[in-house]
């Protein structure tokens, strides 16, 4: 059995950098889609002047961070492209 593919993760770890890459999984796809819907979702906010969207968006933003970084097969940290 491929341990790769039965780790449970939904995101790919990035080859570069820190943090997630592309899901994987089908509830990779779903949490990101959700995310972004979730940030969009505060343009209203705009309205009211440019801080209110920047504020919500950062929040937003930064709230899931901890179950990308779960969710990510080998979990964050930095790479240098090597395996």
């Amino acid at each position: 059995m491929d341990s790769n593919k039965d780790d449970r993760a939904w995101f790919a770890p990035k080859a570069y950098g820190y943090g997630s890459g592309p899901p994987i999984a089908w509830q990779g796809w779903v949490m990101m889609l959700a995310h972004v819907a979730v940030i969009l979702a505060g343009l209203p906010l705009a309205g009211r002047g440019p801080f209110a969207y920047v504020a919500y968006a950062l929040v937003m933003g930064l709230i899931p961070l901890p179950l990308y970084a779960a969710k990510t097969r080998g979990g964050w940290k930095w790479r240098w492209g090597k395996d």
